[in-house]
């Protein structure tokens, strides 16, 4: 996964503010919504077994083992603008988004593709 500039200094500015120590942001992805999954991000306190750890740009994002080969290739983007923000995923594995914005239809990469 990669991470922009703007997604690490966000991610920064939430852990400066975390009312607990923070081991990283944890990013997945969930069933539900109406393309079928959503992604889920949260402040973890700790690394869980199995979390694929990213340290990158002064940043630990924690990506949950089940949902790695969904997200090989993403890039974590943070976006501004007059009527919102908010962190945006950009995935070559989406197949499909809902017009609402907040779910997608993913389809998982090859495991070969880790390699």
């Amino acid at each position: 996964m990669n991470v922009t500039e703007a997604a690490a200094s966000r991610v920064r500015e939430l852990i400066a503010r975390a009312d607990k120590p923070v081991a990283g942001v944890r990013v997945g992805v969930k069933n539900g919504g109406c393309a079928g999954m959503s992604y889920t991000m949260e402040l973890a306190d700790t690394i869980a077994r199995g979390d694929e750890v990213i340290d990158t740009q002064g940043v630990r994002v924690l990506i949950d083992p089940k949902a790695v080969l969904f997200l090989l290739g993403t890039t974590m983007d943070f976006s501004v603008d007059k009527m919102s923000q908010k962190f945006v995923f950009k995935n070559p594995n989406e197949t499909s988004a809902c017009g609402c914005g907040e779910s997608v239809s993913i389809t998982p990469a090859k495991p070969e593709a880790v390699n």
